[in-house]
C-alpha cells in the first residue's frame, strides 16, 4: 500500500515525478523517509488514495462496459435463437445471461420473475450461458432443443423446469420431463447434439467475451452490466435509473 500512495504522491507532484531521478541516492532515501512517516502518521491519507484509485478504475470499467454493450447491441437485445418474455414491448430490456447449475441463477430466478410480472414494462431476453460444467450445457442444450422444436411457450416450461432440477440432467430424467410436458423425447435429444444447437451456445459465449462475461449470473439494463447476484429492490432502481 505505500507503494502505491508513493506513486499517487509522485503523479501528483510534476516536480518530483520529473526531478526524483536527478536526486542523488542520499536525497531519494530521505524523501522516501518521508513519505513513509508521514503516511504512518496519517493512514488516511492511504485510504483517501486508494478510494480515488478505485473510483477511477470503476469509471474506466463502466466506460467500457458502455462502449462494449452499444458495439454489440444487435447480438443483445435482436439474437432470434434467444427467448424473449415479459412485455415483448416493453420500455427497458433486461438481458441475464444464466446457467441452471448456477445456484445465483436460482436464487434470481424468483425474483426476476416477480420484477418482471410486477413492473409490467419489462422486456426480458435469456442467454443460455452453460459455463459449470457438463450438466449445465446438457440442461443449456435441452432447453434450447425444446425452443427449436416446440416454441417460446415450451422453452418457457423447460426453462423453470430446469431452473428446479436438482438432480442430473441426464437422458432418463429428461425423457420423463419431455413425457411430462407431452412430447417424444428422442427428437428433443437428438436435436440436443446438432450443430444448430452447437451454435447457439457458441455465439453466447463469444458474445460474453466481447462483454468481458465471466460469470453467471449477469445483466445487462441500460447501459449497466451487473456481474453477479442483485436483490430484486436493487434491479427495480437500476430498471427506473435506465428508464430515466
Amino acid at each position: 500500500m505505500l507503494r502505491i500512495a508513493f506513486a499517487l504522491i509522485l503523479a501528483a507532484t510534476p516536480v518530483l515525478a520529473g526531478g526524483l531521478g536527478e536526486m542523488t541516492d542520499a536525497e531519494r532515501q530521505a524523501f522516501r523517509d518521508e513519505v513513509k512517516a508521514y503516511l504512518l502518521e496519517n493512514p488516511e491519507v492511504l485510504m483517501e488514495a486508494i478510494d480515488v484509485l478505485k473510483k477511477k478504475q470503476d469509471e474506466a470499467a463502466a466506460q467500457a462496459d458502455v462502449a462494449a454493450l452499444q458495439a454489440n447491441a444487435d447480438a443483445i437485445y435482436k439474437d432470434e435463437s434467444a427467448w424473449v418474455g415479459g412485455n415483448l414491448q416493453g420500455d427497458v430490456t433486461v438481458v441475464e445471461f444464466m446457467d441452471y447449475r448456477c445456484t445465483y441463477c436460482r436464487k434470481a430466478y424468483a425474483e426476476v420473475a416477480d420484477l418482471v410480472k410486477g413492473d409490467g414494462n419489462i422486456r426480458f431476453v435469456v442467454k443460455e450461458f452453460p459455463i459449470l460444467g457438463p450438466d449445465s450445457l446438457t440442461s443449456s442444450q435441452f432447453a434450447i432443443a425444446v425452443k427449436m422444436l416446440h416454441g417460446d411457450a415450451a422453452y418457457e416450461q423447460v426453462h423453470d423446469a430446469l431452473i428446479a432440477l436438482r438432480g442430473s440432467p441426464d437422458a432418463e430424467t429428461l425423457g420423463r420431463l419431455a413425457a411430462s410436458f407431452g412430447w417424444e423425447a428422442q427428437p428433443i435429444l437428438d436435436k440436443m447434439a446438432t450443430p444448430e444447437v452447437a451454435a447457439v451456445i457458441a455465439a453466447n459465449h463469444a458474445l460474453a467475451q466481447k462483454l468481458n462475461i465471466t460469470g453467471t449470473p449477469t445483466f445487462v439494463i441500460g447501459n449497466q452490466m451487473l456481474r453477479g447476484y442483485v436483490p430484486e429492490e436493487g434491479m427495480k432502481q437500476i430498471v427506473d435509473q435506465a428508464r430515466s
